[in-house]
């Protein structure tokens, strides 16, 4: 290792109730961890006591998350898919209609959701752009119409792109999940900073058309570390606090198979962001070839897993298709790792 090499440091998390003297909390959470993985460029410099950490780089992996629109802070939180797209690649057409996603959007909430993320465009392999008015079309009035029923769920608009985020928060919405990180429309980054709502910046390599034609890394862990956390300093040039940034790997978004895992196993090097974590895995096309299931809709149980691989390493939210599944398996997750009966 040379002196000028950057380290990166991922907390070995831990939710074992035998909890040693000197472990600190992971991002304020129900994770603990007293050891980290040191990591370089040229590999792994081992395992080292959580005592040793630098103090800027403790800080940022061990300081409470704040607040993110009234939701709880002490359990992770599910982020139930509304799209209202024909095409999308696991439920395109079934909610397209109004009456369909108005129906569909207040059962997750009633099976448990916390978070309703609505997209009026696909950004499957292989997928095309759409219009910002049709884009607009799809989204702004079901926003509009939910609120209006009195619908009291946090909504989150799935948009790349600046008039749809402003159009989709002037009807109701909280937040902005934008798959491209402000790489589409530069503009958003001013707009989530004016409206001061929190954003979430996911990483994808290459556009949706193009992302799964043979995606190369360095190091894929690293690669998407460095990435995001150019993205954070972007956004707070913009002006946007990073306790309203959320970061999102980006599972299935221009990664192989390899690549998903990678990133699965070495999820908790990403509160060293000193962000929220969010886990997009449900569904995606790599639990599919893992699990020999060609069917989208057949992959729940995969899908669980990967939820309660990233809740043991302290992901926050978590944006799944499978609400009241999801919603049990991490009930009895924590009755399990935490105690208790609720």
């Amino acid at each position: 290792m040379t002196k000028t090499e950057t380290l990166y440091y991922r907390p070995i998390a831990m939710t074992d109730s035998s909890r040693s003297g000197g472990a600190l909390d992971l991002a304020g959470g129900w994770c603990w961890f007293d050891r980290v993985e040191v990591l370089a460029r040229t590999g792994s410099q081992g395992v080292f006591s959580a005592s040793d950490l630098p103090g800027d780089v403790r800080e940022r992996l061990c300081s409470p998350r704040p607040d993110l629109m009234g939701l709880p802070p002490d359990r992770p939180l599910i982020m139930g898919i509304l799209n209202v797209t024909p095409d999308s690649f696991s439920d395109g057409g079934r909610f397209a209609e109004p009456d369909l996603a108005l129906t569909h959007a207040r059962g997750m909430a009633s099976s448990g959701a916390d978070i309703l993320d609505i997209g009026g465009e696909s950004t499957r392999p292989g997928a095309a752009d759409v219009s910002i008015d049709q884009e607009i079309e799809r989204t702004a009035p079901i926003i509009a119409t939910l609120r209006a029923g009195g619908f009291s769920l946090p909504i989150s608009i799935d948009t790349r792109k600046a008039g749809v985020a402003e159009a989709a928060i002037h009807a109701g919405a909280d937040m902005v999940n934008d798959v491209a990180a402000f790489g589409y429309d530069a503009s958003l980054a001013e707009l989530v900073a004016s409206k001061g709502v929190p954003v979430c910046l996911m990483h994808a390599q290459g556009a949706p058309a193009t992302m799964q034609i043979d995606p190369k890394y360095d190091n894929v862990l690293l690669d998407i570390y460095d990435y995001l956390a150019e993205k954070i300093v972007q956004a707070e040039s913009a002006g946007i606090a990073r306790n309203r940034i959320i970061v999102d790997p980006g599972i299935g978004f221009g990664k192989t198979v390899a690549h998903n895992l990678a990133l699965m196993r070495g999820l908790s090097l990403f509160h060293g962001l000193g962000c929220r974590v969010l886990l997009g895995a449900s569904r995606k096309r790599f639990i599919g070839t893992l699990s020999g299931t060609d069917a989208a809709d057949q992959r729940g149980p995969g899908s669980l897993a990967m939820t309660l691989a990233g809740a043991a390493q302290g992901v926050q939210l978590h944006r799944v298709h499978d609400i009241r599944e999801t919603k049990q398996a991490l009930r009895l997750w924590q009755a399990v790792t935490r105690g208790g009966e609720k």
